[in-house]
Formats: structure tokens, sequence, C-alpha cells
């Protein structure tokens, strides 16, 4: 699989209820496999499904946009980011970038660099001159941020913990729009 058998597109609400399930995959199999974003293992199914849920009702009101990565050829899904949005008046003018999933077997194809340029695209679109992430420390998504330009700002110790409840140091990133 190359990044031209993969096709990148935002979900509309309805089209995020009625991919529930395949949302859920990609989530499920990211926290399987050991990822840091936002849930222990084990994940259940429901607790996968209220998640996107929520997630599709923030798109319908036009809090996030909701991207994924497919198979040009199945249709299957790949993977995930969120760009969020929804700020404090105060912060009008960024916007975060939220659950950069891909599924483990699908890795290291260029599909998340290709689900984060969209997201960046959609945020300039949209007047947005300030994105900010998060991520673990050392892994390969912070390897992916610092390739596609985005600017470390630090690390903080114990930040977060790891599907298995060890904890894990989190590297906050920026990218500034132009």
């Amino acid at each position: 699989m190359t990044g031209s058998s993969v096709s990148i597109r935002s979900l509309c609400a309805e089209e995020a209820h009625a991919q529930n399930r395949a949302l859920c995959s990609v989530l499920m199999d990211c926290v399987e496999g050991g990822a840091s974003v936002g849930f222990m293992a084990p994940l259940s199914q429901a607790r996968a499904q209220a998640f996107w849920t929520l997630v599709a009702d923030d798109v319908a009101a036009g809090k996030r946009m909701l991207f994924i990565a497919e198979n040009s050829a199945t249709k299957d899904m790949l993977g995930t980011v969120h760009l969020v949005l929804a700020q404090p008046d105060n912060q009008a003018h960024r916007a975060d970038i939220s659950k950069m999933l891909v599924l483990r077997k699908a890795r290291r194809r260029g599909i998340g660099a290709l689900l984060m340029q969209a997201a960046e695209e959609a945020a300039r679109q949209r007047g947005k001159t300030l994105l900010v992430l998060d991520t673990v420390t050392g892994g390969d998504a912070e390897r992916l941020y610092a390739r596609l330009g985005w600017k470390k700002v630090g690390i903080i110790p114990d930040f977060a913990l790891w599907p298995d409840g060890r904890p894990c140091a989190t590297t906050f990133f920026y990218k500034q729009l132009a």
C-alpha cells in the first residue's frame, strides 16, 4: 500500500455516525497495540462506540472535523485524525490536533502524514493560524510531527498513562500556519 492507494476525506456527522464500527476498530487496534491515546486497556466496544458518538456529535455542532484514511480500492478505514475547532474566545485563531490513529498493519506507509496534511489544510481554510498537539515522548508520532515541521515545546514527565497503567511522558508541539 502506498500513498496513492490511500484516500483522505473528512466525514460529515451522518457519515461519522454511520462509520462508528470502523472508527471503533481503529481506536481499539491502537489501544490494544499500546498507544497512549486517552483510553485504558482493555477498551470495550461500548466505550469506543460512546467516544465516537460524542465525536460525531461534535462534528454536527461544528466543534471539530474528523478525517479518515481509507484504502482507495476496498474503502477499508486505515486511520483517523481530528481537528478540534472549538476554542475559547481568546484562542479562536488556533485549533488542536487530536487522536491521530493509524491501524498497526497500515503504519510506516505515509498515512499519518497524509492525515496531518489534510487537517493542516482544513485549519488554514478556516482561518486558523496556530495548531497544537501532544504525543507520547519517543514514539513514532513524535518523529512524524518533527518531520512535518512541527516545533517541540517541551516534555512533561508522567503526564499520561500507557493503556496498561504505567506512566509515560508527553511531548507538546505547535505549528504556525501560513
